[in-house]
């Protein structure tokens, strides 16, 4: 817990792994054994209060966020104080036992609204940088680290990246990866995320309209006592996920899924819907995906969100070893709520 208030804005890493195809068929690193799964959390200062599974990943609803492990690559994001940086050694390690070797590694978050509250090695991005400097094997050559700015100090989008070849495997040209952060959410939709002595997590799914935005997904949630909510979606390899802290003064909201340009299932309509369950005063859109679709995606989510009296306020973009090309968007409330 921050001094003045819960932290929500997330720390989200990710690390790819590749191998010799008998140690992946066998399951990658979803052989790693619970117990070990539960070192690592211990070293970030967070549990698992939910879990999840299919045949392409293992889904985990943290007392602090989310965590996602596919057979070559593991999403872990946490809020809150939590050192999530202290992961990437033991996940290292666990997958050198298993025969892996780490060949990509990504890290993002937004702007701290308690930053005196974060602890090492979070105090600021450039600890942050240095730290992961420091726990990267050298193999990992190609680096870069950025702060993508907006016009709002209260959101920017940083990025480290981090990837063992020039050219590495690229992103295939429809797939992209969209990270929301919403703040100043609108009071009365907030309330909806406080628990009564008998709410759960699936009646607060069914109550705000989240089940709604990912209809086909499988839902893992979780209510937090007096309020909160987190929860995973799974829908066959792909993954979504929501944490909310609805506290008046520090609301804060994320949504975070991947997807293809090609899908039915558009990110406009996606992102309408999650416009509407939360009513966001400030939100920042950041989309990692490839040069040749980062264009129309944008422009797909401006055309979905400004109709609801969000207004784009500015873009930047810019281009990151492994990850691609990141588009980040903020846009502010116009209409009246």
């Amino acid at each position: 817990m921050a001094a003045s208030g819960f932290e929500g804005f997330e720390k989200r890493l990710e690390i790819h792994f590749s191998g010799d195809d008998p140690a992946i068929e066998m399951g990658g690193l979803r052989q790693l054994d619970f117990d070990s799964l539960e070192q690592v959390l211990l070293a970030v200062q967070c549990t698992v209060v939910s879990a999840v599974s299919n045949q392409y990943f293992d889904s985990y609803v943290l007392s602090e966020s989310s965590l996602f492990v596919y057979p070559t690559k593991i999403i872990i994001k946490t809020c809150g104080t939590t050192q999530l940086l202290k992961s990437i050694r033991p996940f290292i390690h666990f997958a050198c036992q298993m025969g892996l070797i780490i060949t990509e590694c990504r890290y993002t978050r937004g702007n701290y609204i308690f930053p005196k509250a974060q602890p090492y090695p979070h105090t600021s991005f450039k600890e942050e940088i240095s730290y992961l400097q420091d726990q990267l094997p050298n193999h990992l050559c190609y680096r870069k680290a950025s702060v993508m700015p907006s016009k709002f100090t209260s959101h920017s989008w940083h990025v480290f990246s981090a990837c063992d070849k020039f050219y590495p495997i690229p992103i295939p040209n429809d797939q992209y990866t969209v990270e929301i952060c919403m703040t100043d959410l609108d009071l009365v939709l907030a309330r909806k995320f406080f628990k009564n002595p008998d709410t759960t997590g699936k009646q607060m799914t069914e109550v705000t309209g989240i089940g709604e935005i990912i209809p086909s997904a499988l839902i893992c949630e979780f209510a937090f006592d007096p309020c909160g909510y987190s929860m995973n979606g799974i829908d066959g390899d792909r993954y979504s996920t929501i944490h909310v802290t609805p506290e008046d003064g520090f609301s804060y909201a994320s949504y975070e899924c991947v997807g293809s340009v090609y899908d039915e299932d558009d990110i406009g309509r996606i992102l309408k819907k999650v416009v509407q369950v939360f009513r966001p005063g400030t939100m920042s859109v950041s989309i990692s995906c490839s040069s040749s679709s980062s264009s129309e995606i944008s422009t797909r989510i401006v055309k979905a969100v400004e109709p609801l009296g969000m207004k784009r306020r500015n873009c930047t973009i810019d281009e990151f070893p492994a990850a691609g090309t990141v588009v980040f968007q903020t846009f502010t409330l116009t209409a009246n709520r």
